[in-house]
């Protein structure tokens, strides 16, 4: 049985301990008190480009950092189909596709229609029809675009999960079967 605490000595030789043990506790860094942050998730993506049927699954992002070699695969099944020409797609478009594909809960690949566009090859749409939608600043032009579907989910799905988010342009094509987005000013047609 503890004995009482009957003396004034006693009970300061109690304080002190835990004082002590109070100063110890203050001494450590708070970071080692409180829980680790939890690491944020890879982002993942995948694409099939529906002209050239080359397909891309990779994480493009990881560990705080995009990763470049799946950068440099992306872009490349995102290339302009008539011309072979590669530029980098705007990982402003990649991180837009990331979440509109979290928001549309697929893990689905993207169908690619378009996705960057040489001034050429824009020049060549525009001129095929007067009607063809094709702006003569494409965002296509700077990697700033994709046009997209997604098996299993409707353009309306896209369309709509797009718009909400506003987060760029957003073209809807139902007549191509597909959905533009793009992360230039936010704005719809």
């Amino acid at each position: 049985m503890a004995r009482a605490l009957s003396t004034r000595a006693d009970r300061r030789r109690l304080l002190g301990l835990g004082v002590l043990a109070g100063a110890s506790l203050a001494a450590r860094p708070l970071a080692a008190l409180a829980p680790a942050a939890p690491r944020p998730l890879p982002r993942r993506l995948a694409f099939h480009n529906t002209h050239t049927a080359e397909e891309v699954d990779v994480v493009y992002w990881a560990n705080g950092h995009y990763v470049p070699d799946a950068l440099a695969e992306i872009n490349r099944v995102l290339r302009d189909h008539r011309t072979n020409d590669i530029k980098a797609i705007d990982r402003r478009v990649l991180d837009l596709l990331f979440e509109l594909r979290t928001k549309l809960e697929t893990d689905e690949p993207y169908r690619v229609i378009s996705g960057y566009r040489s001034p050429e090859s824009n020049e060549y749409l525009r001129g095929r029809s007067a009607a063809s939608g094709v702006s003569k600043m494409s965002q296509h032009m700077f990697g700033r675009a994709c046009d997209v579907r997604v098996r299993g989910r409707t353009i309306e799905q896209i369309r709509d999960a797009a718009l909400k988010m506003r987060r760029g342009g957003v073209g809807y094509y139902p007549a191509s079967d597909f959905v533009h987005v793009d992360v230039g000013r936010v704005r719809r047609w």
